[in-house]
């Protein structure tokens, strides 16, 4: 116990080496009209790619299930397709894997124009999720203190319905996915106030459990998802491993049922704010690092049939 407190301590003092500066150097990239919107199939979201695998290799991780490249590819709606994965290789559980990701994809360009722009960026959604995984990968690859295998990964399709997540969940073993950390919308301040996150599916894992576990002392505070009608538990791409049995959830902050720039032109890099995107990434490195160093595995998700199908549960 004395050496956990220890560890947690030590990682609470590092990860002030995760810097406002590189993050707002990934979202201001990631989010800037360069990257057209980012809409899947378009040179815009290939920019966004190379980008992050540009970020990867610099870092020094690994690719995928013995890929040449980062990417792994498929074809779907007819323009191929592919998620970017990053791997971290474990030391002596090096056969379980825990998946940190964000969705890369967002909406493009708009037909209309709104004073002067029609580039969807998507800096909160969710260029700032992006930031976070490159952020992480370069902490833990520095850190070098992870006994299971990490996969970071950017999702391409997300704004499809979750394509691109689905499809990575079916080419792997899902019992060898101990957690997923998805990460999503996280350059608001949450409405519980300064160094707050909320987490989806809070209540169907032990998972969320674990995260306030290792925040405790830290000044950062994790909530469930106070937003439980808008179902977003379903909705972002932790739902693709959650129904495969992984208890797998999406970290946000932002106040999704009074958000202005939603899904809209107005959701660009100037309106976030770097240092609540900087505390939350920090705040997930401490809180998950039990999982990475292998000392907790959070218990499995079940989910009805219904659920895992997207429809509601039939009131009786």
């Amino acid at each position: 116990m004395l050496v956990f407190l220890f560890l947690c301590a030590s990682f609470q003092m590092n990860a002030q080496k995760i810097y406002k500066e590189l993050v707002k150097k990934h979202l201001f990239t990631l989010a800037s009209d360069e990257m057209e919107g980012r809409k899947a199939g378009t040179p815009g979201i290939e920019k966004a790619a190379v980008y992050i695998e540009s970020e990867f290799k610099k870092i020094g991780l690994k690719t995928f299930d013995g890929s040449k490249c980062y990417r792994q590819e498929f074809n779907k709606i007819g323009l191929d397709l592919f998620n970017v994965i990053g791997v971290l290789e474990g030391k002596s559980k090096k056969d379980e894997y825990i998946v940190i990701s964000a969705h890369y994809d967002h909406l493009g360009v708009s037909t209309k124009e709104v004073i002067g722009d029609s580039i969807y960026n998507g800096a909160n959604d969710d260029a700032s999720g992006v930031t976070a995984v490159l952020a992480l990968a370069k902490y833990f690859k520095e850190k070098d203190v992870n006994e299971r295998s990490i996969l970071f990964i950017a999702f391409t399709a997300e704004e499809m319905g979750l394509i691109g997540s689905n499809y990575f969940g079916t080419t792997v073993d899902a019992t060898k996915i101990i957690a997923g950390i998805n990460i999503e919308m996280i350059g608001k301040e949450a409405s519980f106030g300064p160094k707050t996150a909320w987490l989806t599916g809070y209540d169907r894992s032990n998972f969320g459990k674990i995260i306030q576990k290792n925040l405790k002392g830290s000044g950062y505070q994790l909530y469930p998802d106070p937003y439980v009608n808008f179902r977003l538990f379903f909705r972002s791409d932790n739902a693709s491993l959650a129904k495969l049995g992984v208890p797998a959830h999406t970290f946000s902050t932002t106040q999704i049922d009074t958000d202005p720039d939603y899904h809209k032109l107005t959701d660009n890099p100037e309106k976030l704010d770097i240092a609540t995107i900087t505390e939350t990434i920090k705040a997930i490195a401490l809180g998950i690092i039990s999982m990475i160093d292998g000392t907790d595995a959070p218990k499995r998700i079940q989910l009805t049939e219904a659920e895992m199908n997207g429809r509601k549960k039939k009131k009786k």
